[in-house]
């Protein structure tokens, strides 16, 4: 009986591993391999040039750009989903009047793609009859007015803004979860001793967030990774490689400027970053597992 179980799960386990090994493995080895060589994408004859694309990259100024720019798409990663989603989550969980309206309104952005995110937003900066300028001049305030997404200053801003938009109502819901699973005796005990709301959610309810807030900030950080498609349908890197960011970077030099070997090396850069924020993910759960044990 045993053995017909272990026949029968071999069976089914092989078509999604040779998909999964189609789809995903054999692409990601050939990214390293590709990475060492200077193939264009078309020529079937190409040189290998070792660490010559790693050189490169570290001293082309477009992949410090990029780079730098996905430090700071990081960074508001970090920010504005967790900050947000958890003020949502808190507002919600108190019960206020049509919470189970507002949590489906606030989780819709998420259903949708990307690139569906991008053309809202791109709706919502248009500088003529965009949603941001034609309140602006309502509210006569006319110098505030700007071309959002053509303006160098603001542009990587307004991106992120349009990112972060869809990102809150998955931290959202994730800090809801949380929520629910904090014991209400707590905080009840914390009032009858007199403790404020303020001091029993900064002792209390966020200390017991934790493994909330850990898998809010990976999953918003590794998501911040590869965001492609809402720089790719707003700005596509401009203005002036503005909001360049290392997707967007890999993808105009391996299908814009044919460096298949360059746009490797920067794929294996980006792969390696994601890597090392998983593996400090895993490890701060694990730490989190042995605390609650």
């Amino acid at each position: 009986m045993v053995r017909n179980q272990r026949k029968w799960v071999i069976i089914f386990s092989i078509i999604p591993l040779a998909i999964y090994t189609i789809i995903i493995i054999i692409p990601l080895l050939s990214s390293f391999y590709y990475s060492f060589t200077d193939w264009n994408g078309f020529n079937q004859e190409y040189n290998w040039v070792g660490f010559e694309n790693f050189a490169k990259i570290f001293g082309d100024k477009f992949f410090i750009n990029a780079i730098t720019n996905t430090a700071i798409w990081m960074a508001a990663a970090v920010v504005l989903p967790v900050g947000c989603g958890l003020s949502l989550a808190l507002l919600l969980h108190e019960g206020i009047w049509g919470a189970n309206l507002y949590k489906s309104l606030f989780y819709l952005p998420i259903c949708l793609s990307l690139a569906v995110i991008g053309q809202v937003w791109i709706w919502i900066y248009q500088p003529d009859w965009g949603l941001i300028n034609v309140i602006l001049r309502a509210l006569h305030l006319n110098n505030l007015t700007l071309a959002w997404l053509a303006n160098p200053k603001t542009a990587l801003l307004a991106v992120i803004i349009a990112w972060a938009w869809q990102q809150v109502g998955l931290a959202m819901v994730i800090f809801l979860a949380g929520l629910t699973s904090i014991p209400s005796e707590l905080i009840e005990a914390a009032e009858i001793d007199g403790a404020s709301y303020m001091t029993s959610l900064r002792h209390i309810v966020i200390p017991l967030l934790s493994p909330a807030t850990v898998v809010v900030i990976a999953l918003s950080i590794i998501n911040s990774l590869k965001s492609f498609d809402v720089v790719y349908m707003m700005t596509q890197g401009g203005p002036f490689h503005t909001t360049d960011t290392l997707a967007m970077f890999m993808y105009n030099e391996s299908f814009k400027k044919y460096y298949i070997g360059y746009g490797s090396s920067i794929a294996v850069v980006l792969f390696l970053i994601a890597m090392v924020i998983i593996a400090f993910y895993f490890r701060q759960v694990r730490e989190l597992e042995h605390l609650y044990d």
